[in-house]
């Protein structure tokens, strides 16, 4: 039934938004014509939260290790709140080029996705060490 999910920021300055999101977070793009950038966003969650006032939207990336993931974006050049420790993870926000506000945090609830391959990788590269110690020692048994 529904395949996707489309996030649009307006802005007043969308053309530096456009190129924050090419050239900084280094997000896939296509271009739609005339310029017009759409981006492959990461895969996404969806939650709904109760509030008290008007209701309202906001953005967060994810990351699987936010300490590292704001070294290399504050290398870029994007300036980042203090993390700050919650129930349902860490968090920091940053500013995008038009002023507005982003979150960025690393999650410690149950995820409804698979996140991008920073978790996996490591998952691998333990999997490939262990399976270079295992050869290694077998080649120590061999020659001894």
């Amino acid at each position: 039934m529904i395949g996707g999910m489309h996030t649009i920021f307006y802005s007043k300055d969308a053309e530096a938004l456009r190129l924050f999101f090419r050239n900084v977070l280094k997000f896939p793009f296509v271009d739609a014509g005339h310029g017009w950038l759409i981006f492959a966003a990461p895969p996404s969650e969806l939650a709904v939260h109760p509030t008290e006032g008007n209701g309202y939207a906001e953005v967060f990336l994810m990351t699987v290790n936010l300490d590292k993931t704001i070294a290399e974006l504050r290398e870029r050049g994007v300036e980042f709140s203090e993390p700050a420790t919650q129930r349902w993870g860490r968090v920091s926000r940053f500013k995008l080029p038009d002023g507005q506000n982003m979150g960025l945090y690393e999650p410690s609830h149950p995820l409804a996705i698979r996140m991008r391959a920073a978790r996996s990788a490591g998952k691998r590269q333990t999997a490939q060490k262990k399976k270079a110690g295992v050869r290694k020692a077998a080649k120590v048994r061999r020659k001894s």
